[in-house]
C-alpha cells in the first residue's frame, strides 16, 4: 500500500513526461501557460534572471511605475517652462532715445541676448537629443532599458545643475544641449514601459496621463519661472537638479524592469517578462514572457547595420510618417509630418506665449497667466483625449480621425482668439482651442507605439522625438523670434504661427485613408510567447466593472 500512494496522484496509466490529464487540460484557456520543456527552463532563466519583472519588489506596481514616470515627465517640463518664463527668462537691455539705458532682467539681460540668440537657448538642447535618442534606443537591445533611464535621467540633473553656473551665452547654451542628452533615454522609452504595463483596455488613457506631465510641466514651469525669479535665476536651474537627483539614484537602486520585445542581457534563452496590460489581485505586474533566442540579439559589431535597417523600416511605413509629420513622419509617414507640424507651433506657443501676451494685451502677471490657462487644458484635454479614444476603441484609424477633428477645431478657436482686442474674449477663446490641441497628446503617441512590433518601440519614440523637435519647435522659437524682429508685431506673429495647425490637422485627415495595422503585439519570428493572464485593474478606475 504504501508503494501504491505515490502513484495515486497521477490517474493516467501511460508513461508522460507532462503529465496532465485531459480534463484539466481543456479546461485552460488558451493564454494560460502550459507546462513544456520550454516553460521549465525557461522559469529557470526566470530565476536568474534578476532583472525581470518577476523578481520586482512588491511594491512596484503599474500604478507606481505610471507615477513615477509621470513626476519625472513634470520637472523635466517644468524645466522647459521656466527657461521661458519671464521670471527666469528675463528682458534683453534696452536703451531710449535720450540715451537712458535699462540693463534687462534674467538670462536675456544678463547676457545681453537678442530675441535670435535667446530663441537658440530655448532649442540648443535638441542637438543633445538628436545625437543621443537613436543612441539610446538601440542600446537598449543590449543594455537594460530601465538602466539607461538612470543613465540619462543622471547626466539631466549634472547638466541642468550646470546651467545655474553658466556665465555667458555659449556656457549655457552647450549646457542646455547636455540637458537633450539626458531627456533622450527617458523620452525614448519610458511610453514603451507604460504601454507595456498599462490594462489593455485603458492603454491611451495611461498615455494621456503621461503626457498630461507636458502641458502641466510647462505651465508650472512658467509660474515657478516667476516665483523663481525673484530670488535669481539660476536658483530655479539648483532646485529642479535637487528634485531630479533621487529619481536618478531609485533608477540604479531599484531592480530594473525588461520591455515586451527585448530580451535580458546574460542568459542564452531569457525569459523577456512584459505586462499584458492587467494587474494581479495583489496589485502587483502581471506579466507575458517572450523566450527569445540569444540568436535574435544583435551582435554589437552590427549594431550600425541593425539600426541601418530599423530605420528603414520605420521610414518606409507610411503611417509612421504622416502621423510624425502632422505632430511630424504617410500611416508612419503621415503620423510624423502633422506631428511636426503641430509641435512647431506649440513648441513656439510654450516659448514665447507669456511674451506675446504680455505685449499683446499688457498682462502685467502673463507668467501666470499662461501657465494656469496651460496648466487646466493640459491636464483636462491630455485626459480627455486618451479616454476619447478609448471609447472610440483604441485603433489608429480612429486616432487619426481624433487628431484630424481635435487641431481643425482647436486651430480655429486659437486663430479667432488672436483676433479679438478684449484680454476676456482671448483667455476664453484661447483655453478653448488649447484644450482641443492638448487632446491629441495621447492619440498621437498611441499611434507611435502602435504602428511598429514591439521591438521597434523605443526608436521610434526616438525617431519621433527628434523629429518634431528638429522640424518642429526647435526651429520655431528662433524663427518666430526673427519674425517678429522684422515685422514686430506680436499679433500678426502670433496669427502666421497659429495657422500652421491648420496644415497638421489636414496631414492627420490623410491618415484616415491610410491602410493601417496595429503591430504592437507582432512577436520576432524568434521568440516563442508564453502568457499569464490576471484579473485587470485600471489605474484611472479603482473599482473594474464585469459583464456577463
Amino acid at each position: 500500500m504504501g508503494d501504491e500512494k505515490p502513484e495515486d496522484p497521477n490517474p493516467n496509466p501511460t508513461p508522460n513526461p507532462n503529465p496532465n490529464p485531459d480534463p484539466n487540460q481543456a479546461q485552460e484557456p488558451p493564454s494560460a501557460v502550459v507546462p513544456s520543456e520550454a516553460e521549465k527552463e525557461t522559469g529557470k532563466d526566470m530565476a536568474r534572471a534578476p532583472t525581470s519583472l518577476a523578481t520586482n519588489p512588491s511594491w512596484f506596481t503599474p500604478k507606481r511605475l505610471l507615477g513615477i514616470f509621470c513626476v519625472i515627465n513634470l520637472i523635466n517640463y517644468i524645466d522647459r517652462g521656466a527657461i521661458a518664463s519671464n521670471g527666469v527668462n528675463g528682458s534683453r537691455r534696452t536703451c531710449t532715445k535720450g540715451g537712458t539705458c535699462s540693463s534687462g532682467s534674467g538670462i536675456q539681460g544678463d547676457f545681453n541676448l537678442s530675441n535670435f540668440e535667446d530663441g537658440v537657448i530655448s532649442s540648443a538642447f535638441m542637438v543633445g537629443l538628436l545625437v543621443a535618442s537613436p543612441i539610446f534606443a538601440s542600446s537598449a537591445k543590449s543594455v537594460n532599458p530601465f538602466r539607461l533611464i538612470g543613465v540619462g535621467l543622471t547626466v539631466w540633473t549634472l547638466a541642468v545643475a550646470f546651467c545655474g553656473f553658466s556665465f555667458n551665452f555659449w556656457s549655457i547654451t552647450i549646457s542646455r544641449m547636455l540637458v537633450g542628452v539626458g531627456e533622450a533615454s527617458f523620452i525614448s522609452l519610458a511610453a514603451p514601459f507604460i504601454d507595456d504595463n498599462a490594462p489593455v483596455t485603458q492603454r491611451t488613457a495611461w498615455l494621456g496621463a503621461f503626457y498630461m506631465c507636458i502641458p502641466t510641466g510647462v505651465a508650472v514651469g512658467y509660474v515657478y519661472g516667476g516665483v523663481m525669479g525673484h530670488f535669481g535665476w539660476r536658483w530655479a536651474f539648483f532646485v529642479e537638479a535637487l528634485l531630479m537627483l533621487p529619481f536618478a539614484v531609485l533608477s540604479f537602486v531599484m531592480k530594473p524592469l525588461q520591455l515586451k520585445g527585448f530580451a535580458p542581457a546574460g542568459s542564452k534563452k531569457a525569459l523577456t517578462a512584459v505586462d499584458d496590460g492587467s494587474e494581479d489581485q495583489g496589485g502587483e505586474l502581471s506579466r507575458r514572457g517572450e523566450v527569445v533566442d540569444e540568436s535574435s540579439k544583435p551582435p554589437r559589431s552590427g549594431a550600425l547595420t541593425l539600426f541601418g535597417k530599423d530605420m528603414k523600416v520605420l521610414l518606409l511605413d507610411k503611417v509612421y510618417v504622416v502621423n510624425v509629420l502632422g505632430k511630424s513622419s504617410a500611416t508612419a509617414t503621415n503620423l510624423q509630418i502633422s506631428y511636426i507640424a503641430y509641435n512647431f507651433v506649440i513648441g513656439a506657443y510654450s516659448y514665447w506665449g507669456p511674451k506675446a501676451g504680455y505685449n499683446i494685451y499688457h498682462m502685467s502677471n502673463a507668467d501666470y497667466m499662461f501657465g494656469g490657462v496651460t496648466a487646466v487644458c493640459g491636464i483636462l484635454g491630455s485626459l480627455a483625449g486618451g479616454f476619447i479614444l478609448d471609447l472610440m476603441t483604441s485603433t489608429i484609424s480612429n486616432a487619426f480621425k481624433l487628431l484630424s477633428l481635435a487641431t481643425l477645431v482647436g486651430a480655429v478657436f486659437c486663430f479667432a482668439a488672436f483676433c479679438f482686442k478684449s484680454l476676456y474674449a482671448f483667455l476664453a477663446l484661447f483655453a478653448i482651442g488649447e484644450l482641443l490641441v492638448f487632446a491629441t497628446q495621447a492619440p498621437v503617441n498611441f499611434v507611435c507605439l502602435h504602428c511598429v512590433k514591439p521591438s521597434l518601440r523605443p526608436l521610434s519614440m526616438a525617431i519621433s522625438t527628434v523629429s518634431i523637435h528638429i522640424f518642429g519647435d526647435v526651429p520655431s522659437s528662433p524663427l518666430v523670434g526673427l519674425l517678429q524682429d522684422r515685422i514686430d508685431n506680436w499679433r500678426a506673429t502670433a496669427l502666421i504661427l497659429t495657422s500652421i495647425l491648420f496644415v497638421a490637422s489636414g496631414i492627420w485627415f490623410i491618415g484616415i485613408f491610410l491602410h493601417s495595422v496595429d503591430r504592437s503585439n507582432e512577436d520576432s519570428e524568434q521568440s516563442v510567447t508564453l502568457v499569464d493572464k490576471s484579473n485587470a485593474t485600471p489605474l484611472l478606475a479603482e473599482k473594474t466593472t464585469e459583464t456577463a
